[in-house]
């Protein structure tokens, strides 16, 4: 039967022939060794007469510590730095490494038995049908095509409801590397040194003085705009007023002035000094705010994420987009979407192939992971490996391999630039530029002016025109 090809100690009590006495035939399969795995095989005999064994042998003979050679069959698919697989292999033995791979490979080494690599890298991690089928190395497990599945698998829920999990292996936090923020447009400089709380003051500042100083002249309206804010800005006034009230309302503009122009000059030389950039994306509330997409090539990235009743990790969820990889490689030349990755806890990225060393200059690394996950191997439920795999990989903890491991493959053969541009990215190079003032800096001041003198010129012409039709 296929079923004991998973269960190493399956004993069978068969009566036996002999007639002179009840005696029972115990015999179990196989199991271990390259091949007939499901071939008979005799253990011992139990007589009534005697009440004891003939030979004494142990009737559950397979406890996993050697396999002579069988063939463990792993899904998994190549995804950097858990699998890599194609390798040269004279380079790489069996042409495969990777974190995870070296996990299996001494797993082997240790109860002597054989890798298969069955890998599907179209269906990627895949996902588990109702009707207990699936693609991918979700669904080669679940329809028992493997053993052992790996490739970033986390402690999903709804795959422990069908599948077996190792102890946790490698802990990985989930991010983002989204659109680094750009400097600020040039004529957003003007109003860089006030805030917008600050410039509302201002201007009801104005309408209460402009209103005063009505109020002050009697009633009269005549420049009174003008008057004002020609004294916000500290500006000398060729009439002082003979009424008290007038120079009281004069005097404290000037002071108000005083203070509002140095306050501004101080903002304005900081802003030309220190450039200014949009504001940064850093956490969940601020991509969800800016409702910028985010993805990867599969959508097990949300998997954790799936369950949650929380509106802000909902509305994450369905910001996530699936693309192919060609997709994905262009819209990271486009600011337009935010890429997935991981943080290993080597202190480096599993970081999509899609994302090269000329796109990553323009993003940033996010403050904030969405979740963080264990990573961990999955298995049939009830498997015969998940006692000694956990046992290994407690050894595994106990070493620092997997940390070693990490280092390891990440230092051959993952991309360094790109991983150094990630682990860097929240530093600001522009900062460190030293340059002249130049024309980009102040631009934004004379776009400012220029549309002040369009405006005052296209006022004087109509005054001009209205005054001669009216004479």
């Amino acid at each position: 039967m296929k079923e004991t090809t998973f269960i190493p100690n399956v004993l069978i009590v068969a009566p036996s022939t002999n007639q002179s006495c009840e005696s029972y035939d115990l015999i179990t399969h196989k199991y271990i060794g390259l091949s007939n795995h499901n071939e008979p095989l005799y253990l011992d005999l139990w007589s009534s007469c005697t009440k004891q064994f003939t030979k004494n042998n142990n009737l559950f003979p397979h406890d996993m510590s050697n396999m002579h050679g069988k063939v463990v069959k792993v899904a998994c698919f190549t995804y950097k730095p858990y699998v890599l697989l194609d390798l040269n292999s004279t380079l790489v033995p069996f042409g495969r490494d990777g974190m995870e791979i070296r996990i299996i490979e001494e797993f082997c080494r240790w109860v002597n038995c054989s890798v298969e690599i069955v890998r599907d890298d179209k269906h990627q991690w895949g996902e588990i049908y109702e009707n207990m089928t699936g693609v991918g190395v979700l669904g080669s497990l679940v329809e028992d095509r493997v053993d052992l599945g790996i490739t970033a698998l986390y402690s999903w829920y709804e795959e422990y409801l069908a599948l077996d999990f190792s102890a946790p292996c490698i802990r990985t936090g989930i991010t983002c590397i989204a659109p680094a923020p750009r400097l600020l447009a040039s004529w957003e400089t003007p109003f860089l040194p006030f805030t917008l709380y600050i410039w509302i003051a201002i201007f009801f500042t104005f309408l209460y003085a402009s209103i005063a100083l009505t109020f002050a002249q009697g009633g009269s309206t005549k420049n009174i705009f003008l008057t004002t804010f020609g004294m916000m800005i500290t500006q000398s006034q060729s009439d002082v007023g003979q009424s008290w009230r007038i120079r009281s309302i004069t005097g404290w503009l000037l002071i108000t002035g005083l203070v509002l122009d140095n306050a501004y000059g101080g903002g304005l030389a900081s802003t030309f000094t220190v450039p200014k950039y949009e504001k940064s994306i850093d956490t969940i509330k601020d991509i969800v705010d800016k409702k910028i997409e985010w993805g990867a090539t599969h959508d097990a990235w949300i998997f954790s994420l799936a369950l949650s009743q929380e509106t802000q990790i909902k509305q994450l969820v369905n910001q996530f987009k699936t693309y192919s990889f060609e997709e994905l490689e262009r819209k990271s030349y486009s600011r337009s979407m935010a890429f997935s990755i991981e943080k290993l806890p080597a202190g480096y990225y599993a970081i999509g192939e899609y994302i090269t060393e000329k796109a990553v200059l323009d993003f940033t690394i996010m403050l904030e992971d969405f979740y963080y996950e264990q990573c961990v191997v999955m298995l049939r439920k009830s498997s015969a490996y998940t006692n000694k795999m956990n046992e290994m990989i407690g050894r595994l903890h106990e070493s620092g391999l997997l940390l070693a491991w990490e280092t390891q493959v990440a230092l051959q053969h993952l991309n360094y630039q790109v991983q150094l541009e990630v682990k860097l990215s929240r530093s600001k190079k522009d900062v460190e530029k030293i340059e002249p003032l130049a024309l980009r800096h102040v631009l934004g001041v004379f776009i400012l002016y220029g549309l002040g003198i369009i405006i005052s010129i296209v006022i004087f012409i109509l005054e001009i025109i209205i005054n001669k039709n009216t004479h």
